[in-house]
């Protein structure tokens, strides 16, 4: 889901969706790279690419602003929830 929102805001700024899943795709794959190979704490990466004033933390800010993080954690709640009403 978090590809597929993603691509829909590419596509609102005029990138073709088939080019949009594969920049997105790429995007989510880079990122997991980086957590997996550097060892570093996914704050302090997001951090380093973080520039005062910049887009990415334009971004970040948005995501806070949302609830990002929130809906993520209930999401897992959720799962967590169904899966101790399966056993």
């Amino acid at each position: 889901m978090f590809i597929e929102s993603l691509a829909d805001s590419v596509v609102k700024y005029g990138i073709p969706r088939a080019d949009a899943y594969k920049l997105v795709a790429q995007t989510v794959l880079g990122s997991a790279k980086m957590v997996l190979e550097t060892g570093e704490h996914p704050g302090l990466l997001k951090d380093k690419v973080c520039s005062p004033g910049g887009t990415t933390i334009q971004g970040v800010a948005a995501l806070e602003e949302y609830g990002f993080r929130n809906a993520l954690m209930k999401a897992t709640d959720s799962c967590y929830d169904k899966c101790n009403q399966i056993k």
